[in-house]
């Protein structure tokens, strides 16, 4: 038996594809962290909404991982890469209609940190609480 991949980043292209074809804005919400590269002074409660209209960014890519682009913000223009495990939802601006989409920020710390290579599982050997700096 192999694993069924996510039908997440399909359903993501087909709202897109829906939107565009309607004539409506679609946006996405994400869920920030340290894998999402957007321009944080635009976060806020760790989360952003960027408009994926083909008007608004250029080089829109929407794989399986990850969708990237590059959109001016302030008019100055900046890459934008979001893990598709990190949107919360794509609507259109224009009525809300879209599709929200389950997440558990505990969980996409649990993936960044497994795909960390420095991380080591060990307990503290003292009875003193530590800290570790994770990259």
């Amino acid at each position: 038996m192999f694993d069924v991949p996510s039908n997440k980043p399909y359903l993501i292209r087909a709202l897109h594809q829906w939107c565009t074809d309607f004539g409506f804005t679609p946006f996405i919400a994400v869920f920030v962290d340290a894998r999402v590269e957007v321009p944080m002074e635009f976060v806020k409660n760790n989360e952003i909404v960027l408009n994926l209209s083909l008007e608004a960014c250029h080089q829109l890519q929407i794989e399986n991982d990850w969708i990237s682009f590059q959109a001016r913000f302030g008019g100055v223009p900046r890459k934008i890469m979001v893990p598709v495990t990190h949107v919360l939802a794509i609507y259109a601006r224009e009525n809300g209609q879209g599709m929200s989409f389950p997440f558990d920020p505990a969980q996409a710390r649990d993936l960044h940190v497994a795909d960390s290579d420095d991380v080591e599982s060990e307990k503290p050997k003292s009875g003193r609480p530590s800290l570790k700096i994770v990259k």
